[in-house]
């Protein structure tokens, strides 16, 4: 699975975006947003990003996901992702159009799902009948927009197109602990889409 570097790696870009939100004034001098992905919110995937002004065309994200569910049936779309980027406004911070490079990783463990397209380079089927487990990693870049809708209240879509690495287990059912086959898979297409609401402190 992923290994401790990467995960210590996810941790301290965490710590440290925590830490400089929660530095005593950094409100007075810059905006800093809390949001939420509506997308994930209605698959019951956990979700939450924070963002902060860093210049006055210069924001910084990080937006972290979790799903840990089984369906009905032992059907997975267990994962959890960790999205970093940075956005440069061509207005201003936290209003209006950005273009944005961005940053993933996580693990998932995805499997006994009837999908109507390819993983991992496979045949749809492939999902319906087997279970994937492992990694991934990516870079992407990215555009969108975010309207005010008051003092407080954002709403924000981002689309993103990008690249991603990705290693994989193959099992040959949802609970099986057999392993059929390991291998890995490079992904080029969309990495981050969001209809996201935003609180601005």
């Amino acid at each position: 699975m992923l290994t401790k570097s990467l995960q210590r790696l996810f941790a301290v870009a965490a710590i440290c975006l925590a830490a400089i939100i929660a530095t005593p004034g950094i409100c007075a001098q810059h905006d800093v947003a809390l949001k939420t992905n509506l997308f994930y919110d209605a698959t019951a995937t956990i979700n939450a990003g924070a963002e902060m002004q860093v210049a006055p065309k210069w924001s910084v994200d990080l937006s972290a996901n979790f799903n840990g569910w089984t369906i009905g049936n032992d059907k997975r779309w267990k994962h959890w992702m960790i999205q970093p980027e940075a956005r440069y406004w061509f207005c201003e911070a936290l209003g209006g159009n950005f273009v944005a490079a961005h940053l993933l990783g996580g693990q998932y463990n995805f499997g006994n799902l009837d999908l109507p397209f390819k993983f991992l380079g496979t045949d749809y089927r492939e999902l319906r009948d087997h279970r994937f487990q492992g990694w991934y990693g990516g870079l992407g870049i990215a555009y969108g927009h975010t309207w005010m809708l008051n003092r407080h209240w954002n709403l924000e879509a981002e689309i993103g197109l990008g690249w991603v690495y990705a290693t994989y287990d193959k099992y040959p059912c949802a609970t099986c602990g057999r392993k059929e086959e390991s291998g890995h898979h490079n992904y080029v297409g969309p990495t981050k889409a969001a209809i996201n609401l935003v609180y601005v402190f």
